[in-house]
């Protein structure tokens, strides 16, 4: 039975998806109510609404009582837009029309060992994003502000920044661990350094007259090119996993631009030694389809020691993130 319920796994995500789209954890309130009712805040039918709600209680994504109404579980919370928690961008984006199309070549993937998706699309990943699917686009970066803006309190509460006068934030999308650093630590400087398009979005906090602008620059640029910052700090958070040539040139870059004894934080899901494991794995395997891949602690470790760095303490940030503390050799 557990292997039935794993291959109907499609069913289960198709379902977290539908919940998603119609809104249905936002509609519903703290009272119990019915399908029917929900059915008309969300505009559809009651019988398969209904069939819908009673799938995901058996995941503990809402309950039914006995009374036939349903009410909120842990889980279905998530899935509400205003839950400081919430993951419903997070469901949307590992659910996209994409993902259906790539997933059944998995076993092409792993024979060729190559990306699927260019053959599907006839483009590469974030070609086919940013030309031909821009709702999904917009899913993508609501996703990443999302899983960014939980993960950027974690960061700030576990880094030590005891003799740190600037800090970079390298490929830090808008900048939301940068921006809770220094509010945490008055005295320190920020740098941001991402592509134009994303640098041009960084969070309020750190754009004019937003209230951490004065100690903070944003910097244009690709780090793969170049890393034209000095800081005493650098911070690479998950931007190592889409492929080994973009992983050695932004770490030579960031050796090459740093001041011998700087420290370099690496942040990353790891697909071993971590709680994580089912959800690390998984996405993994989604990489895998589009031409990427989640690291081992070995792997990772040996890329870092590959560009020249002293690789120190390996901290756990929270459930699903790994530190690792290197320094920039003399």
């Amino acid at each position: 039975m557990r292997m039935r319920e794993l291959v109907f796994g499609a069913a289960c995500a198709a379902a977290v998806r539908a919940a998603a789209r119609l809104g249905v954890a936002d509609a519903l309130g703290e009272s119990p109510a019915t399908a029917a009712e929900l059915a008309t805040a969300v505009n559809a039918e009651p019988l398969p609404l209904q069939r819908l709600l009673r799938a995901l209680s058996c995941y503990g994504i809402f309950a039914e009582t006995e009374d036939g109404r349903f009410v909120h579980t842990e889980m279905s919370h998530l899935l509400r837009e205003d839950d400081p928690h919430s993951l419903r961008y997070i469901a949307l984006w590992c659910t996209e029309p994409w993902t259906w199309q790539a997933w059944p070549r998995l076993d092409d993937a792993v024979r060729s060992g190559g990306s699927v998706f260019q053959e599907l699309y006839g483009k590469g990943f974030f070609d086919y994003l940013h030309q031909d699917a821009h709702e999904s686009a917009h899913v993508f970066n609501r996703a990443m502000t999302t899983s960014s803006m939980q993960s950027a309190l974690d960061v700030a509460e576990l880094l030590d920044l005891t003799g740190i006068s600037v800090v970079a934030d390298i490929g830090g999308g808008q900048g939301h661990v940068l921006a809770s650093l220094l509010e945490k630590h008055p005295t320190v400087r920020g740098v941001l350094l991402d592509l134009p398009g994303v640098a041009a979005k960084a969070d309020p906090r750190l754009r004019e007259d937003g209230p951490l602008a004065a100690r903070a620059d944003i910097v244009p640029g690709d780090c793969r090119e170049a890393i034209p910052v000095d800081a005493d700090m650098y911070i690479i958070k998950n931007i190592l996993e889409w492929d080994d040539d973009s992983t050695r040139r932004t770490l030579r870059n960031v050796v090459e631009a740093a001041r011998p004894g700087s420290r370099v934080v690496i942040i990353e899901n790891l697909v071993d030694d971590t709680p994580s494991m089912k959800f690390t794995t998984a996405m993994d395997l989604l990489l895998l389809n589009v031409g990427g891949a989640k690291h081992t602690k070995a792997s990772l470790c040996a890329r870092m020691e590959d560009a020249g760095l002293v690789i120190g303490e390996i901290r756990p940030v929270n459930a699903y993130l790994h530190a690792f503390e290197c320094t920039v050799p003399g």
